[in-house]
């Protein structure tokens, strides 16, 4: 099978570098917010997962009350939210603190995570278009 040119990848190029650019952002906010706040607790990313979840929330209420391709709901959504935040890095700095005896600050991450990331996603969605976040 011969690969594809760009123009035939359909969907997966933007997709692509969406999550490109996010992963970016992820290491730049999350790097930054971490030595901010000069703390070995993994709040930057705590940080790029809240507020992923803030404006996935917000984009998906957004994007279906707009006339906003599937092509564009999927470059802003799975490429890039889905760079910028990361469900396996706080999945690992848990474990990581549950093996070295930390349990009271993993559970709080691990809880703190969820509970926070649905806040977020709630508030986000509680936002309408030309409300509180445009026009």
């Amino acid at each position: 099978m011969e690969p594809k040119p760009p123009d035939e990848w359909g969907p997966s190029s933007p997709v692509a570098a969406g999550g490109a650019l996010a992963a970016v952002a992820r290491y730049g906010i999350g790097g930054w917010f971490q030595l901010a706040t000069r703390s070995d607790f993994p709040w930057g990313t705590m940080l790029v997962n809240v507020t992923g979840s803030l404006l996935l929330g917000f984009l998906m209420v957004w994007l279906l009350a707009t006339t906003a391709s599937v092509e564009v709901r999927t470059l802003l959504t799975v490429g890039v939210l889905g760079g910028y935040t990361t469900f396996s890095t706080l999945t690992y700095e848990t474990v990581a603190m549950f093996q070295g005896g930390e349990w009271r600050r993993a559970g709080f991450y691990a809880l703190g995570s969820l509970v926070l990331g649905l806040a977020a996603l709630i508030m986000g969605r509680a936002a309408r278009p030309c409300g509180v976040f445009c026009c």
